[in-house]
């Protein structure tokens, strides 16, 4: 029963990519066997009602288009798709500029879909909630590479263009500023990959938010056994001979193998403990790893995963000048406290702050960014640093200089 309830969160987790081929408009070159049961993480379409009986502010769905577009790598993307999601209404100051944005991104293996599922909605967006839909105007980015934006499986395979971190911040920026026409953000929240993101927008747009909330994530180059375990998985992927250079015609079996790897690590230690106390737990822990794998596209997943070798912002931390808020959790594997990155290198940020939130019975490992309810309040601690009045108070005057 235990690793079932921990499989549903997992979904919560990165489940939106389970279910990118059965999108409607959504070719994909390897169709996947789709899920029983209805996906959490698709659940929020439609109208909602909060616990208070407010009526929840719906997300709206878009699509930026870019033609010809060059990656950093030098590759060519003929035609290229972001796909989008936003909630509330822009708010312009006196000089007619959107003044309440807040850019929300997503984990690896995830898109916009996770963000607004019902957890997120109730501990982050709803009436009296720390990112209130009524109060900002919220956008949610599928990044390449994820979700209903450009991706290897829509039909390039291993000849889509590779993309690194920077080519995401890059297109996150473009969609900002060009599609939305937003000069300058209000703030900017990212788990995991999205926090990674975060800290490359606070160096490479240094005047473009009043401040960014990384969470779950180290300023510094993917390293460690962070690094380690994904070499463990794309070699397992490219080294299988059913991989056929990307061309295969079924998941390869070292990717369905190497997926555990993925789910250990992502996992709170504790957790697992308690979880798999013997051999037929641990069993039933891998047969559903291999489940969930045969649902996400290998190629999707493989350059996903190696996106994150131009990473490192490390260098660039003194050049910082908006406010930072850094969280992460005492018991993340892929952040081990115990490293004391942000103890070392946040203080390099003019206005950097830093809390390692200590994990808890019912915490799991960096797992725990899909539990918004357990980190919530740092949000709304983060929001009235930058001058915001607390959730649920009177209206907050939105007119800035």
């Amino acid at each position: 029963m235990a690793i079932r309830r921990s499989a549903i969160l997992y979904g919560v987790l990165c489940g939106t990519l389970l279910l990118a081929a059965a999108l409607p408009g959504q070719a994909s070159a390897h169709p996947v066997p789709q899920p029983a049961r209805l996906n959490p993480t698709l659940a929020f379409i439609g109208s909602t009602t909060s616990r208070h009986g407010q009526a929840a502010v719906d997300a709206v769905q878009g699509d930026a288009w870019f033609d010809n577009y060059t990656f950093r790598s030098g590759e060519t993307l003929e035609r290229l798709r972001i796909h989008y999601a936003t909630m509330g209404t822009p708010h312009r100051n006196a000089h007619g500029d959107i003044d309440n944005a807040v850019l929300v991104l997503h984990w690896t293996g995830a898109d916009s879909r996770a963000l607004l599922a019902p957890n997120f909605r109730k501990a982050l967006y709803d009436p009296g909630k720390p990112l209130d839909a009524r109060r900002y105007y919220l956008i949610f980015v599928d990044n390449v590479g994820h979700g209903q934006s450009s991706k290897p499986s829509d039909g390039l395979r291993a000849g889509f263009p590779n993309y690194g971190y920077g080519d995401l911040v890059d297109l996150q920026h473009k969609l900002v500023t060009e599609t939305l026409g937003i000069k300058r953000l209000h703030a900017i929240l990212g788990m995991s990959m999205g926090g990674m993101n975060a800290w490359q927008w606070a160096e490479a747009y240094p005047d473009a938010m009043d401040g960014v909330m990384p969470v779950v994530s180290f300023p510094i180059q993917v390293s460690g056994r962070n690094l380690l375990w994904r070499h463990i998985v794309t070699d397992a992927i490219r080294s299988d001979p059913e991989w056929m250079g990307g061309n295969y015609t079924k998941p390869p079996r070292g990717w369905l193998q190497s997926y555990a790897v993925l789910r250990m690590m992502i996992d709170g230690v504790a957790h697992l403990q308690e979880t798999l106390p013997d051999g037929a737990a641990a069993d039933e822990f891998l047969a559903e790893t291999r489940k969930q794998a045969a649902l996400i596209d290998a190629n999707d997943m493989l350059y996903s995963l190696k996106s994150s070798a131009d990473y490192n912002p490390e260098p660039g931390l003194s050049s910082i000048k908006t406010k930072l808020f850094a969280l992460n959790f005492s018991d993340d594997a892929f952040n081990p406290e115990e490293l004391r990155v942000l103890e070392r290198l946040v203080p390099k940020v003019k206005n950097g702050r830093f809390f390692v939130q200590p994990g808890s019975p019912i915490s799991r490992g960096h797992l725990t960014m899909a539990q918004p309810e357990l980190w919530s309040r740092h949000v709304a601690a983060f929001m009235r640093w930058l001058g915001d009045p607390p959730p649920g108070a009177a209206k907050m005057n939105r007119s800035r200089k």
